[in-house]
This record gives C-alpha cells, structure tokens and sequence, in this order.
C-alpha cells in the first residue's frame, strides 16, 4: 500500500492497494461527501480494496481536494482516471463510489477523456446539482455499470437511476440495509469485486 498524489492542480492524494502479482486491472474508488467526513478510509471503499487486492486488481483509493460543490470533486476523479490510465497503461480502467462518490463516479466515468472499462456504484444520488446528473452520466455510458441499493435507504433518492439502469440491462442488486449498510461491508465487497473481477479481467 502507497500513498500517491494524483496530479491535476488541486491536493488531491490516494492510497494506492496492488496485489502481490502484477495486476490485470486497475480500480478508481470515490469516498462519500468530505463535508460528512467521507475520505480513502471510508470501510466500504477498504473492504472493496482489499477485495479486489486479492483477485489481481489494483485499486485507488483517492481523497478530494477542497470542498468545490462537487465541481472540482469531479475533476478530482477524472483526474484519478487518467492517472491510473497512465501508471498502468494497457490495463482496463474502473471506477467505484459510494454515496456522493457513486454520483462522481458515473459523473467522471461518462465524460473523461479515457476509456473506462467498467463502473460500481453504491447508494448513488440521481443529481448532486443542476449540472451534476448522475441520471444522465449514466445514459451517457457505454461500459457495463452495476448499481447496489439498500433496500431501506431514505438518504438519497435513487429510484430513477434504478429504473434507468434495468431498462438498460446493468446490473442492479438489492442490499438489506439502510444508506450505511452496517454489517454489510464484506457482502458489498463481494457483490463488487465479482463484477468488477468478471467485466476488467475479460476486457484485460
């Protein structure tokens, strides 16, 4: 495990996990909302780290620069992107985000100037403003894309982006639990390195 700054002109730094063997793939993951105390050490983003470590697949965790309304969150991650396209250049790029970080990661994902292979996303908001819409990032995505939902979340309107993602045959999983999935960490983990073990191993 290294820590990494990711360059872009805003502080922004990652924990950079790798597998034992040279990786096949390489994961962007997106904390929640910083002004909520959401950073790389969120245990969602590190049970799926450690996960997807263990099959092969590298994974970067990152932290965002300062508080932008999301704005300069999204370059954040974009930036992320290119970085992990360039440190491991010929290897299949995806994204993951939980909450707020789910929103940027379709956000970033649909317009970056790289090829994303595959996109995760946990408890995605469907807009964070007028101009962040993660509805219609999604539409914009040509990749395969899983959304996980907790079956009993009332922090963010999601339904939408459900909706729009099993018209479009993504993968989408219900969770037991609320926005938080406490005790779920291990089964989120699961449920995304099977997707994204599956989806960047066969685009490798």
């Amino acid at each position: 495990m290294s820590d990494v700054l990711i360059p872009g002109g805003r502080d922004v730094r990652g924990t950079l996990e790798v597998p034992a063997d040279d990786p096949s793939a390489v994961v962007v993951a997106c904390p929640p909302h910083p002004q909520h105390g959401g950073s790389r050490s969120d245990p969602r983003l590190a049970a799926v780290s450690e996960t997807l470590s263990d099959v092969g697949i590298a994974c970067l965790r990152i932290d965002y620069g300062p508080w932008d309304d999301g704005y300069g969150e999204r370059e954040d991650v974009r930036n992320a992107i290119r970085w992990a396209d360039e440190q491991y250049d010929g290897l299949p790029v995806g994204v993951f985000g939980y909450s707020f970080g789910a929103a940027q990661a379709l956000l970033a994902a649909a317009d970056v100037d790289r090829e994303v292979a595959a996109v995760s996303v946990l408890a995605p908001p469907t807009r964070l403003d007028d101009d962040l819409d993660a509805l219609a990032a999604l539409e914009a995505l040509a990749c395969p894309v899983q959304l996980l939902y907790g079956e009993r979340d009332s922090t963010v309107d999601c339904e939408p982006l459900l909706e729009r993602a099993r018209e479009r045959g993504d993968t989408v999983t219900a969770l037991s639990g609320d926005h938080f999935f406490v005790g779920q960490h291990g089964t989120i983990a699961d449920a995304v390195g099977d997707f994204l073990e599956a989806v960047l191993l066969e685009s490798a």
